[in-house]
C-alpha cells in the first residue's frame, strides 16, 4: 500500500472518529445453502465399442451389403473384396508349408522313406559282402597253413574285410545319425516360418469378408462396389451407439478438482433441448498441447446413451466438482484474511466485530464455515465508500 494511500485512510478514519459518522455496511447471515461448483470444458463423443475395417490389401470391393445408419445383429456379413489374390497366396503358402513339415519330418527319421529303403539295401549288400570276404580269409588262411596260398593273397583278403566292416559302420551311422542338430534346429525354425506365413495368408483372406463383430449401427461407409481401394484403406466403420463415452479436454488449473465418479451434463448444439448424464470414468494422467491450449484428457462415461449422440460429434461438458449440501455457510465477500487467518466482521449492536474463522470448501459465491459464527449471525459484506472496516467500528446496517 502506498503512503498516500495509508494516510487517506488514516485520515479518513480519524475524522469518522471524532464526527462520530457511523460506517454504512452491506450484510448477510450466516445460513445453510448447497455448496455447488462447476467446471465446464469442450469434448468429444466417442463409442466404448467401435469397429473400424480396413482393406488388407489393394483390391476391387466385390459387394456392400449394408448402408449408413443400418443397425446390423453380431456376425451381420457386412462388405465383401475380391479374394482371387488372397486364395492364391493360402496356396503358395499352405504349399510351401507343407514342404517344410516335409524335410523336417525326413531330417527325424534319417531320411525320406525311399532314402531308408535305398540304405537299408545299401546294409544288406555291405553284410552280405562281408560274411562272403570273412569265408573267403577263412579258405586262404587254411590255405596258407598247407602251403596252397602266399601270404599275399592272405594279407589282401584281410585288407577286403576290414574295408568291408568300414563300410558297415558308416551305413550304420548314417541310419541312426544322417543329420546334425543344427540341421534339425534349421528345419524346425523353416517350418515355423512357413506356419507363420500361412496363418498370415489365411488372415488376410478372412479379412476379405467383413463381418460384424458385435450388434450396433454402421456410421460410415465410404466405399461402393466396384472401388479400387489401396492397402490400409478404411472400408467402413460400426459402434454400438447405446454404450458411448466423451473424452473431455480440462485446461490445466482445473485438473487438480476433478476424481472419479463425479457427475456430468453433456450438451450437443446439433440437439437443442436435449442433455444427457454422464460421470468422469478416469482422469487425465498427463498434460498435452491442445491448439494453444494445456490440457489434460478425461474420459467421461455417458450413462444410459440413447443412440442419438453420435461418434465424433464435439460436445459441452460441464462437471460437478463440489457438491455439499445443507453445509454453513456466508457469502465469499464477507471473508477477509490478514496472512494466514480468515476472519469476518460480525455485526454486533451496531459495531462491527472481528471475529475469526475456520473456513471449508468454497465456490465462486459461497465459502462454508467449519467454526467461528453461528448460523443467524449478522456478516459485514463491504462498505458503501469502499473504505476497510475496523475492529469494534460503529456501522450502519443497510439492505
Amino acid at each position: 500500500m502506498s503512503l498516500g494511500l495509508v494516510l487517506a485512510v488514516a485520515i479518513g478514519l480519524g475524522l469518522r472518529s471524532v464526527l462520530h459518522e457511523d460506517v454504512i455496511v452491506r450484510t448477510a447471515s450466516v445460513g445453510r445453502s448447497n455448496l455447488v461448483s462447476t467446471t465446464s470444458t469442450n469434448g468429444k463423443a466417442e463409442p466404448v465399442s467401435n469397429f473400424e475395417a480396413h482393406s488388407p490389401y489393394p483390391g476391387v470391393i466385390k459387394k456392400v451389403y449394408v448402408q449408413q445408419g443400418d443397425k446390423v445383429p453380431k456376425g451381420k456379413l457386412l462388405l465383401v473384396m475380391d479374394d482371387s489374390d488372397a486364395r492364391a497366396r493360402v496356396t503358395a503358402a499352405l504349399t510351401g508349408l507343407r514342404n517344410a513339415q516335409l524335410a523336417l519330418g525326413n531330417i527325424q527319421h534319417n531320411g525320406s522313406q525311399e532314402e531308408r529303403f535305398s540304405l537299408a539295401n545299401q546294409i544288406t549288400g555291405a553284410t552280405m559282402q562281408r560274411s562272403q570276404d570273412a569265408r573267403d580269409l577263412e579258405s586262404l588262411q587254411r590255405l596258407l597253413a598247407s602251403g596252397n596260398a602266399s601270404s599275399i593273397e592272405v594279407f589282401n583278403a584281410q585288407q577286403r574285410l576290414k574295408q568291408d566292416d568300414n563300410s558297415l559302420q558308416l551305413l550304420n551311422e548314417r541310419k541312426t545319425n544322417r543329420f546334425s542338430t543344427d540341421d534339425a534346429a534349421r528345419a524346425k525354425a523353416q517350418v515355423a516360418d512357413a506356419q507363420a506365413s500361412y496363418e498370415l495368408a489365411l488372415s488376410v483372406l478372412n479379412q476379405t469378408l467383413v463381418r460384424a463383430p458385435f450388434a450396433g449401427t454402421v456410421y460410415s461407409v465410404p466405399v461402393r462396389q466396384s472401388d479400387f481401394v489401396p492397402a490400409g484403406e478404411t472400408l467402413l466403420q460400426m459402434a454400438d451407439l447405446s454404450h458411448m463415452q466423451v473424452r473431455a479436454y480440462f485446461d490445466e488449473p482445473e485438473l487438480g478438482k476433478l476424481a472419479v465418479g463425479q457427475p456430468v451434463k453433456i450438451v450437443w448444439d446439433a440437439k437443442p433441448g436435449m442433455s444427457w448424464s454422464g460421470h468422469i470414468e478416469r482422469t487425465p494422467s498427463t498434460v498435452i498441447l491442445y491448439g494453444t491450449r494445456n490440457i489434460g484428457e478425461a474420459l467421461v462415461a455417458v450413462d444410459g446413451s440413447d443412440g442419438v449422440l453420435l461418434p465424433g460429434v464435439n460436445v459441452n461438458v460441464a462437471v460437478t466438482t463440489l457438491n455439499e449440501p445443507n453445509v454453513l455457510s456466508i457469502p465469499r465477500e464477507a471473508l477477509r484474511t490478514d496472512g494466514s487467518q480468515t476472519y469476518v466482521f460480525r455485526v454486533i449492536k451496531g459495531k462491527a466485530v472481528r471475529t475469526p474463522v475456520e473456513v471449508g470448501s468454497l465456490n465462486l459465491i459461497d465459502v462454508e464455515i467449519l467454526g467461528g459464527v453461528r448460523q443467524g449471525d449478522i456478516v459485514a459484506l463491504g462498505t458503501a465508500n469502499g473504505q476497510p472496516l475496523t475492529n469494534d467500528e460503529a456501522v450502519h446496517v443497510v439492505k
